[in-house]
């Protein structure tokens, strides 16, 4: 199964690679490390892993769709969503790793028991996309790679996978309507492209995405 410039496998294990990057990036830090601004403004890494563990229980919503046919959306309202971000903060360090590791294993459990026919399956993605549920491996990836730079302990797009950055850059050029890119490092393309910082010059400044 393929999507441009990535497979459904691809995806699969960029999303096992995005996540295994963003329990790496919040292991070592204490409260104060978790509770420094991440690179998103007006969000410190609490709220950042917050809603990184969030969307693996969402996403876990559409995987029971796509397993049983009961239509369950990622989030039962907006607030829903803005709730689970704004939780962050009230937790501990440690309630927020082990909230991280329990929801990604709860979605890579739930993925590796869809069978080729569920993964067909059709489900709602909370932007209102009807898609398969083979594109729930590309919407953890991007959630998950691109918020571990995010995190801001280290990570950057230049330790994302190549295959990914490719992908993403082709995704969000096409929503943006981009026909020509700025010349320079992959990695950095990406991440203009992204409204992340970037190292590009002269390049217009871009809206957020993601």
């Amino acid at each position: 199964m393929t999507d441009g410039t990535r497979t459904f496998a691809d995806a699969r294990e960029w999303a096992r690679s995005g996540t295994e990057l963003v329990l790496g990036a919040v292991a070592g830090l204490d409260e104060a490390g978790f509770s420094a601004d991440s690179v998103l403004p007006g969000w410190t890494r609490k709220h950042l892993a917050a809603h990184v563990a969030a969307n693996a229980d969402a996403l876990c919503n559409l995987v029971h769709w796509a397993a049983t046919g009961e239509q369950t959306p990622m989030y039962a309202s907006a607030d829903e969503r803005a709730a689970g971000i704004a939780k962050g903060p009230a937790l501990s360090a440690d309630e927020l790793r082990s909230w991280l590791t329990a929801s990604a294993r709860k979605l890579a459990e739930g993925l590796d028991g869809l069978t080729d026919e569920q993964w067909q399956n059709k489900v709602v993605t909370a932007q209102g996309r009807t898609v398969p549920a083979t594109e729930l491996p590309w919407m953890r990836s991007r959630e998950a790679c691109v918020h571990a730079v995010d995190l801001g302990t280290g990570v950057s797009f230049a330790d994302l996978p190549t295959g990914f950055l490719t992908a993403l850059a082709d995704e969000i050029s096409t929503k943006r309507g981009l026909t020509e890119l700025p010349d320079g490092p992959l990695p950095e393309v990406a991440a203009w492209l992204a409204g992340r910082p970037h190292t590009l010059a002269d390049a217009p400044e871009l809206g957020p995405w993601l």
